[in-house]
């Protein structure tokens, strides 16, 4: 039975596109609809299975208001919009899609997003019903919050497969550790599991250090190389700041993602590798592919499972428990007799705002260890956080102001044409429909034509 599919979406030619595309894939499109009323209407009466959404809608409501009811109705939704500013990001991260797609787009991407947000969306569905509620088994992994009982939840549902998982979060909320995590929950757990750093690798060695070189593929190979890919054979990769490879490093990357299979450098036969690829990032990757840093295509490939680590302010009921986990630990390695922190020690902790998360919890336990003049620390020397203030208040503008400004700038320069040789969007090297979506989303006048 061909899956429904409700398409959410104001500009008629855009949605027409998009029809037309579903329809050749085998997906049944139940209808269009340009607003939030409209679809609401659409999904009483023809029940889709999925829907395609945009976040500027005619009327008074947005994509993101309808996502917050299609949650509501456990209907699963994922997002094709030309709105890619941070503010709008993390609202549309906060509804849970199963994907983002970036206006303009390929009649491929757009497949192979659906493809993997149906793996990811039939995955949890599946794994509801062998959830584990014990979200304290997983060794290292320290709190009662209720963001971290969600993190465990996701661990122990994604581990026993062999899917890819993209870990997202701040510097020093745990990515690593999570991806031991899933690594020794998985039947991976007897074979190896490698970590490249991917922001460490030099450009020019990044092709050699994952994938290996023949003796003499170029000067200064003097022996045979194995790759990272290699050596994690019949493990887990886990490949941390993936949002620092650069683009061609990127596209090799998503051949052994697809075809399961990678060259050495030098080399002139393919050689099979069985690994399961866990990558981890900082980053925002949506906004890098927004941005023509990050390819598209990778990114569905890895963000088939991600999983989103809170950082510690966002879970400050842990701060206790992990405070009291590294005091024991580091009060055991340095021999000292330190047992307990002070009720006004743990007030500092707690009202804190934890720039560096965990991982600066850890060092400042592990430091208050050493300098400790008795058995309790008493008082945390805690960094002063410094507001300099600006020296124009109010005169600085927003990214999106800027930018409004800079699309008006050439606007002008070309008399108002948008498209075609002299145009603006030829003049901002970018393609007439993108220049068209952000037009729209900035609200600048569409007279231009």
């Amino acid at each position: 039975m061909k899956e429904k599919i409700l398409i959410v979406e104001d500009e008629f030619i855009v949605a027409n596109d998009l029809k037309l595309m579903l329809i050749k894939a085998g997906y049944l499109v139940t209808g269009i609809a340009s607003s939030v009323v409209q679809a609401r209407k659409s999904i009483a009466e023809k029940k889709p299975d999925w829907v395609l959404l945009d976040i500027m809608l005619k009327g008074d409501l947005t994509g993101i208001d309808l996502a917050w009811e299609l949650r509501e109705i456990h209907l699963p939704f994922l997002y094709i919009s030309a709105n890619t500013n941070q503010t709008t990001l993390e609202a549309v991260k906060e509804t849970q899609p199963y994907g983002f797609m970036v206006k303009p787009f390929r009649e491929r991407d757009l497949i192979v997003m659906l493809d993997i947000a149906k793996y990811r969306f039939d995955l949890e569905k599946g794994c509801d019903l062998i959830k584990n509620t014990d979200h304290d088994i997983i060794e290292g992994i320290i709190g009662k919050s209720k963001v971290l009982k969600d993190v465990v939840e996701k661990i122990q549902i994604v581990a026993p497969t062999d899917t890819s998982v993209l870990v997202v979060g701040e510097s020093g909320t745990g990515k690593e550790k999570v991806a031991h995590s899933v690594h020794e929950l998985s039947d991976r757990k007897d074979k190896p599991i490698v970590v490249v750093n991917c922001a460490a690798l030099p450009h020019s060695l990044i092709e050699s250090e994952l994938f290996g070189h023949e003796k003499g593929s170029f000067t200064g190979a003097n022996t045979q190389r194995i790759g990272k890919f290699e050596q994690a054979s019949g493990g887990t990769i886990f490949l941390d700041e993936i949002g620092e490879l650069p683009l061609d490093s990127q596209v090799k990357l998503l051949r052994v993602l697809q075809e399961k299979e990678i060259e050495r450098l030098g080399g002139n036969k393919t050689i099979k590798v069985n690994v399961r690829i866990v990558a981890a990032t900082n980053r925002s990757l949506e906004k890098e592919v927004a941005e023509g840093r990050f390819r598209l295509d990778l990114y569905y490939r890895l963000n088939v499972f991600p999983i989103e680590l809170p950082p510690l302010r966002e879970r400050k009921e842990d701060i206790e428990l992990l405070a009291n986990f590294f005091l024991n630990k580091y009060a055991a390695a340095s021999r000292r007799n330190i047992t307990a922190i002070s009720k006004n020690a743990l007030e500092q902790l707690l009202n804190y705002h934890w720039p560096g998360n965990i991982r600066e919890l850890e060092h400042l336990i592990e430091r208050s260890v050493l300098l400790a003049k008795s058995s309790e620390i008493e008082h945390f020397e805690l960094p002063k956080t410094i507001e300099k203030p600006s020296e124009n208040p109010g005169q600085l503008k927003s990214m999106e102001e800027m930018e409004r400004d800079h699309i008006l700038n050439a606007l002008q320069s070309c008399n108002g044409k948008v498209s075609g040789i002299g145009g603006a969007a030829e003049l901002l090297k970018i393609q007439p429909q993108t220049l068209y979506s952000k037009m729209k989303k900035l609200g600048i006048d569409k007279g231009y034509k």
